[in-house]
């Protein structure tokens, strides 16, 4: 596998087939290589758990040589490889990511439950971007959205984003939130806040913004930008305007072997209520 690969993990999942999609569309347009990598996981070593294992790891087999025949079929001359592994499928994919250029995963969790937590610890540990493909129809959308809050991680996946927005002629939509500090009266209720305040925290977070957004022209001299400052909640805003976007970038951390597996609070926030195609940067 060469580092240009973009690697899918494969699953049942309806998902999974939006994910294998879209990663191969992404894959044929830049002509790199594809990986499709179905893990059987649960296994414990009970007496008899041999033939299980055995046939589970046929089955999943089977499933990627259709895949694979489904996906040349319309992409004839990409090239595609299938891989099968038993094992933890956290550990395995994000294992697997150290020698990719992507990483693409389906999810099915969009807040109604807790299916999908593999995605955020996946999501977490991968050591290349990662791109979580919900279950929903998508339909006609515009755009690509990225969360800049002006840390080096925004800017991480504001090259990501402007890329992306670039390659596929589409705008690139920076959003940046700001939230007042939380203040309360000694009745509970919300204090008000002085409007100089909040003229100074939208003026600042303006400034952030156009820093960070200060060299994209001269590396994408044709990409439309559009500049977005709100007040709120960042994972709301951002998860907002996913709504209408073909696709959101958020940068997250990666430290150390356990805050590896740990996406930050606003990264969480908008997987847990996946709206659009969505890139995870480091």
């Amino acid at each position: 596998m060469s580092n240009n690969t973009i690697i899918v993990g494969v699953t049942a999942a309806p998902a999974s087939a939006h994910a294998l999609d879209w990663a191969a569309a992404r894959a044929a347009l830049r002509r790199q290589p594809l990986e499709l990598i179905s893990v059987v996981g649960g296994a414990v070593g009970t007496v008899g758990e041999s033939d299980v294992l055995a046939g589970a790891l046929d089955a999943a087999a089977a499933h990627l040589s259709a895949e694979q025949d489904r996906i040349r079929a319309r992409h004839p001359g990409l090239t595609v490889s299938t891989r099968t592994d038993a094992g933890n499928p956290v550990t395995v994919l994000t294992e697997a990511s150290a020698q990719a250029a992507l990483l693409v995963i389906g999810s099915e969790h969009t807040g109604a439950s807790a299916r999908g937590a593999h995605g955020f610890r996946i999501a977490a540990g991968a050591q290349c971007p990662v791109v979580v493909v919900p279950d929903i129809d998508l339909g006609d959308r515009r755009g690509v959205v990225v969360g800049l809050d002006g840390s080096e991680l925004s800017e991480h996946a504001l090259r990501f984003a402007a890329a992306e927005a670039d390659r596929l002629g589409e705008p690139l939509i920076a959003v940046s939130v700001w939230t007042p500090v939380p203040v309360t009266t000694g009745l509970g209720d919300l204090a008000v806040y002085p409007e100089l305040y909040l003229t100074n925290m939208q003026s600042a977070t303006e400034e952030i913004q156009a820093l960070a957004l200060a060299g994209i022209a001269a590396d994408h001299p044709d990409l439309e930008v559009v500049r977005r400052v709100e007040q709120g909640f960042p994972s709301q805003v951002i998860n907002e305007a996913a709504r209408a976007a073909r696709l959101v970038v958020v940068g997250t951390h990666g430290r150390g072997a356990i805050a590896r597996f740990l996406l930050g609070s606003v990264s969480h926030e908008v997987l847990s209520r996946v709206a659009a195609v969505t890139a995870i940067v480091r």
